[in-house]
Parts: C-alpha cells; sequence; structure tokens
C-alpha cells in the first residue's frame, strides 16, 4: 500500500520534465510517392497522378488531386505504375535449385541446415528486390524459415514480410519424409514433420506451434520430387486430415495441404483446410466443394516450364521429370476450369522449386492460361491477404495498410510481364530497390 504514494510522487515528480521531453520530441517525417498510374487493386481499376502519403511504416493517406502537402519529402516515380508490394502465398526460402549443379545428391547428403541458414537471406534478399514483400513460406525443416522471419523482423537482414509453417507434417514414406528411397541404414538427423496416426499428428501440429509457426503446412497426397511411385495418391487417411485441421484450427492456425490428386484434394477440402496447394489434377466435384467451403487454390503453374528444362541437367531422377511431365500441362488446363468456374485463387509458386526472385514469371502463365492481368494482379494481393488474414495490412494501397510499394516502367494492366521487371520496392515505408531516381 505504502507503494502507491511514492509511485505518484515520483511520476509527479517528473511531470513537468515529461511534457517537455514530449513537446521538444520530433514530429515523424512523412514520406510522399508519386507516380503517373495505380493499380488499384481494391476497385480492380487503374488510377491516374496519385500520391501516396506515408508515415513511418503505413500508408496514411492517398490523393489524386495533385496537391503535395508541406513538409512532405517526395519520391517522384516519374511515369511507372504503381502497386501495392506483391505476395507469393506458396515459396521455401531456405532452399534453390541453384544449389544442385549436376549432383542431385550432394545436396541432400552433405548439405546441413546450417547451410540453410546460410543461404536463405540471399533468397530472401532476390525476393524482395523482385517486388515480394509479404511471403507464405510453406514448408522448411529445421524450423530455419523460423529464424528466418525473426530475422527479418528484427531488422538483422532485408527480407519480405514472412508467415511461416516450420517442418510440413506428413506421413512416414510420403512427400514429407526426405528418408525415402534411401537405405534404411543412412540416418537424417534433422528436425522434420513425419507423423503417422491421429495423436502423433496433434502432438506434431503442437510442436510447430510451440515453436512459432504461424500456419500449418501437411502433405495430403503424394509429390512430384519426392521418391514414391505416385504422383496424387492420398498419404493420410481423412480422420487424419480432420486431426491436422482441428488442431491447427484450435491454436488459431490456417491449414495449408499440399494435394496433386483429385481424392487428396476432396479429402483436404473436407477437412477444412484454408488452401490447397498445387490443385493439380483437382476434378469437377473438387471445383464444387472448394465453392462451398470457400477453399482457396493455388496452382503453382509457371515451374513446369522450368522442371522440364533444367532439372535433367541438375541430375535429378528420370521418374521426377516424368511426373512432372504428367502433371504440368493438365495442372494448367485445371487452373484454366478453376478460372471459368470463379474459384477462390491466390498467387502461389513454389519458387524454391525453380530460382528465387523469378516469382514474377507466373503472372503471364496465368494470364496465358485464362486470367486477366487485373485478375493475376489480384491474386498476388488482395485475394492473398484474405487468404493469409493479413486483409488490411497488405494487398492494397490505402491509409492504414503497409507502405509496401513497387513500381514499373510499363503497363502491367496490357503487359503483366512487366512485372517481371520490378523496378521500385520499399516494405513498411523503407526503400529496399530505386531504379526509378530522378
Amino acid at each position: 500500500m505504502r507503494l502507491l504514494p511514492l509511485f505518484a510522487a515520483i511520476t509527479l515528480g517528473l511531470g513537468a520534465s515529461a511534457v517537455a521531453a514530449a513537446d521538444d520530441a520530433p514530429v515523424p517525417t512523412r514520406v510522399a510517392v508519386r507516380a503517373a498510374h495505380l493499380v488499384d487493386t481494391k476497385a480492380g481499376t487503374v488510377r491516374d497522378n496519385p500520391l501516396v502519403i506515408i508515415e513511418g511504416d503505413h500508408i496514411v493517406e492517398v490523393r489524386y488531386d495533385g496537391q503535395v502537402p508541406a513538409g512532405v519529402k517526395i519520391i517522384d516515380l516519374g511515369s511507372a505504375t504503381l502497386l501495392p508490394g506483391l505476395i507469393d502465398c506458396h515459396v521455401h526460402l531456405t532452399g534453390d535449385p541453384g544449389e544442385v549443379k549436376g549432383d542431385y545428391y550432394e545436396a541432400i547428403l552433405k548439405r546441413t541446415a546450417i547451410d540453410s541458414a546460410i543461404l536463405s537471406p540471399t533468397y530472401a534478399k532476390r525476393t524482395l528486390d523482385a517486388g515480394f514483400t509479404t511471403v507464405r513460406n510453406v514448408g522448411a525443416d529445421d524450423y530455419v524459415d523460423i529464424s528466418l522471419r525473426d530475422a527479418i523482423n528484427r531488422g538483422d537482414i532485408p527480407g519480405p514480410r514472412m508467415l511461416v509453417s516450420g517442418p510440413p507434417l506428413g506421413a512416414t514414406g510420403g512427400h514429407a519424409d526426405g528418408t525415402t528411397g534411401f537405405s534404411p541404414w543412412i540416418e537424417f538427423h534433422d528436425v522434420n514433420g513425419v507423423a503417422d496416426g491421429v495423436d502423433a499428428i496433434r502432438h506434431r501440429v503442437r510442436e510447430n506451434v510451440k515453436h512459432g509457426a504461424d500456419v500449418i503446412k501437411f502433405m495430403a497426397s503424394a509429390g512430384v520430387l519426392s521418391a514414391e511411385t505416385s504422383v496424387g495418391a492420398p498419404q493420410y487417411s481423412q480422420e487424419e486430415m480432420n486431426a491436422v485441421v482441428d488442431e491447427a484450427h484450435r491454436w488459431g492456425k490456417k491449414v495449408a495441404a499440399h494435394a496433386h490428386g483429385a481424392e487428396a484434394i476432396k479429402m483436404a477440402i473436407r477437412a477444412g483446410v484454408d488452401s490447397v496447394e498445387h490443385s493439380s489434377l483437382i476434378d469437377d466435384e473438387g471445383l464444387k466443394l472448394a465453392k462451398q467451403h470457400g477453399t482457396y487454390l493455388d496452382f503453382d503453374v509457371y515451374n513446369d516450364d522450368y522442371i522440364l528444362s533444367e532439372y535433367a541437367k541438375k541430375g535429378f531422377p528420370a521418374s521426377t521429370i516424368e511426373k512432372e511431365r504428367m502433371v504440368g500441362r493438365l495442372q494448367r488446363e485445371n487452373f484454366q476450369r478453376a478460372v471459368k468456374a470463379g474459384e477462390k485463387m491466390t498467387f502461389g509458386t513454389d519458387a524454391g522449386v525453380y530460382p528465387h526472385g523469378w516469382n514474377a514469371k507466373q503472372f503471364a502463365v496465368m494470364t496465358k492460361w485464362g486470367m486477366t492481368p487485373m485478375q493475376a494482379i489480384q491474386a498476388a494481393t488482395v485475394t492473398a491477404a484474405d487468404l493469409l488474414g493479413m486483409t488490411g495490412k497488405v494487398g492494397a494501397v490505402a491509409p492504414g495498410y503497409y507502405a509496401d510499394l513497387v513500381a514499373v516502367n510499363g503497363d502491367p494492366i496490357k503487359d503483366v510481364s512487366q512485372l517481371e521487371h520490378v523496378a521500385f520496392v520499399m516494405k513498411g515505408g523503407d526503400v529496399d530497390k530505386n531504379d526509378l531516381k530522378r
């Protein structure tokens, strides 16, 4: 009881100096970014002569009257077109095919989590420089992605804003099991997400949450870049998938399901996942289920080109390349069907399967297979933000949002490949790149 009068006396004694300090505090500097055009991703239109006023790491005003408030520092981007920072909902920033130089097994058998930790900041910087200011990293062993996210958030290294999953969950012998196809005498000491049965799966989800995962990723089906014969066969039972989603949602975490096969996709949707990754062989029933459940679909429709062009040179097994050849064209055709069906679709590239920083190459493929340029841009902005639970923070240029901005010299609505050549990048009010200096 005697502490209260003492605290009051100290507070009163400091009152005058505290007020003086507040009066002397510097007024936050405001910055205005000016360009010729702005892609308004909320409205789906392009507006002329935008002036985006920023204070700290947030946008405070967007105006189109040409009037610059007094005392505002101007970043003039001239005739460029401004967009919100781009979002990739499916990346793997802890690996890159550039690590495989003709020896497929070298990266698997001779490298460790320390190698991933050393190299991942380079991949993060390439991604940010490409205009992707927010990403969802869905799959990294040893929690390297969590450490990478935290280092970026502390300001230790540059990189995109990250949501991370940690090790993806999967069945023994399945797409998350890195020992599949190797001798049982070889021991791997990485921390992975292999778990079988409802109780073990719930424990694995809790482990990932405990260590800082923002989202839970699991392997509903077999995959392309792993040793199983199948590409799309279900690898968890319905009860196991239900357990993943129930436990993750209990902890307030969204769930992403890797699923190529039609049946695995439907099982994952019935379990209540928030997004299906790859979605390669989705059928009509799957499209109807996705719409009924409000499930987002991510189609990584660019990387087929890179895998078929480069992976044989890198020494990948012929079985891997044949599996990609089998699903690549079908995935693009099903992407087109999903667009026509009006499905909820976001921008997810699987970067890390191809080089980081090439993320924007997917835009042209999306438009080739049915989306308009505006739809593709919205998939990588407002729609992606909704999937990530970040509406009101990223994906649009509007008051209250993070000051995440990119700019290109041309018109991305007429030629969406312009987004492969981002010339200006700002993340949270800090300029990462400016090749438009005047």
